[in-house]
C-alpha cells in the first residue's frame, strides 16, 4: 500500500505503468508467500518444543510468546531467535513504509492545492496509522521484557495487533467509495428508521 501511494503521489504520470496487474499479482504474492513461509517454521518450531509447564495458554488462541512460557528451560531458544529474525525483517518492512512516506509527504506538501494535500493525506494517513498500530504493538507483544508482562496486557496487545488492524482496513478503504457510503447510510436509515416504522404499523 505504501509503494502505491507513493507511486500514485510522487510518480503520478507513470503510475498506470508501474501498477499493472503483473506488479500487482506480484507484490500479493510475495506477501502471501512471506507469510505463509513465517507461519510454516513458526508452527514446526513450537510443534517440536516440550512443554514442561501444561498445555494451557492464557490466551484466546495459540500465540507463540504464550508457548515459549510452557517450554523447557532451553528448548525455546531456536523459536526465539527465529522471532528474533521476523521481528527484524517486520522492521525492514517498516522503514521501507516509513521512508516511502517521507517522500510522499515531501511530495504532498509541495502541492500548491490546500484541498489538494487534503485529499492527498486522507488517502495517506488511515493507511500509517493502522500499519503504525500493528507494527508498534506486535513488536511489544513479542519482545518485551518478562517483568512488565501480565494475562491482561498480553490479550489486550494481542487484540490491537491481530484483531483491530484486519477489522478497520475494510472501514478506512471502503469508505472513500461513495456508493458504498450511500449503501451504508440506506443500512442505517432502514435499521433506525424503517424498522420504527413496522413496529408501529403492528401495533396499530
Amino acid at each position: 500500500m505504501a509503494y502505491d501511494r507513493y507511486n500514485a503521489i510522487c510518480r503520478p504520470l507513470h503510475y498506470g505503468t508501474i501498477m499493472g496487474s503483473r506488479a500487482c499479482v506480484k507484490m500479493a504474492a510475495a506477501a502471501w508467500a512471506s507469510g505463509f513461509l513465517t507461519a510454516v517454521l513458526h508452527t514446526a518450531n513450537t510443534f517440536s518444543i516440550p512443554l514442561c509447564q501444561g498445555n494451557v495458554v492464557d490466551q484466546f488462541f495459540c500465540e507463540v510468546p504464550q508457548i515459549l512460557k510452557l517450554s523447557c528451560s532451553n528448548s525455546y531458544l531456536r523459536e526465539a531467535g527465529l522471532l528474533v529474525v521476523t521481528a527484524c525483517l517486520m522492521f525492514g518492512c517498516f522503514v521501507f513504509i516509513v521512508l516511502s512516506y517521507v517522500q510522499i509527504f515531501s511530495a504532498v506538501l509541495r502541492i500548491p492545492s490546500e484541498q489538494g494535500r487534503h485529499k492527498a493525506f486522507s488517502m495517506c494517513l488511515p493507511h500509517l496509522a493502522v500499519v503504525s498500530l500493528f507494527v508498534s504493538t506486535a513488536f511489544f507483544a513479542y519482545l518485551k521484557p518478562p517483568s512488565i508482562s501480565s494475562p491482561a496486557l498480553d490479550v489486550a496487545l494481542t487484540v490491537l495487533y491481530s484483531v483491530v488492524p484486519p477489522t478497520v482496513n475494510p472501514l478506512i478503504y471502503s469508505m472513500r467509495n461513495k456508493e458504498l457510503k450511500d449503501a451504508l447510510r440506506k443500512v442505517i436509515s432502514w435499521t433506525f428508521f424503517g424498522s420504527g416504522k413496522i413496529t408501529f404499523a403492528l401495533h396499530n
